[in-house]
């Protein structure tokens, strides 16, 4: 009765004789099943994460040199050289907005003389160089201010039904 309730096995596997051929398959079993699970445990043990996406070449050729970033580009307008300020200066001094020597600064009196000078011409009062004012100066371009010139119509076409 001892052994009994020291094995917890069934009687049907406890009375069962095993052949070294059944002992042998079992190790083997045995031992390929903890491998599966070893090998398994990290796979199932970290999270997973979004699929990686892989970009493609746009072009067919391959080139394996690296490209040399250019530098970027000034954007917008740059601040007029002391040249182009004592220009500014003298037209507005022309004008009657400016009253001091050209100095090729752009100071506070030399904002208040272009706000003066914008006012009277009719332009936004803002203090600084633009396309309007400059041409308004007489320095600046014939276009300046305007939009892109509209395509005419010409009048040498004729309807594709009339000679």
């Amino acid at each position: 009765m001892i052994k009994r309730w020291l094995c917890s096995w069934p009687a049907s596997f406890r009375h069962r004789k095993s052949s070294a051929r059944t002992m042998r398959r079992k190790k083997l079993l045995s031992i390929v099943g903890a491998v599966l699970l070893a090998g398994a445990a990290p796979v199932f043990s970290r999270p997973l994460a979004a699929p990686q996406t892989t970009k493609k070449p746009t072009s067919n050729k391959t080139t394996h040199t690296r490209r040399r970033r250019r530098p970027p580009k000034p954007r917008g307008q740059t601040a007029p050289t002391p040249e182009r300020i004592k220009e500014i200066q003298s037209a507005l001094q022309r004008e009657g907005a400016y009253s001091a020597e050209p100095t090729g600064k752009w100071d506070a009196s030399t904002a208040d003389a272009m706000k003066k000078f914008q006012t009277a011409h009719g332009l936004t009062p803002t203090g600084k160089v633009d396309a309007l004012s400059l041409q308004k100066l007489g320095l600046g371009s014939e276009t300046a201010g305007k939009g892109a010139p509209l395509p005419s119509a010409s009048t040498t076409d004729h309807p594709s039904g009339a000679s």
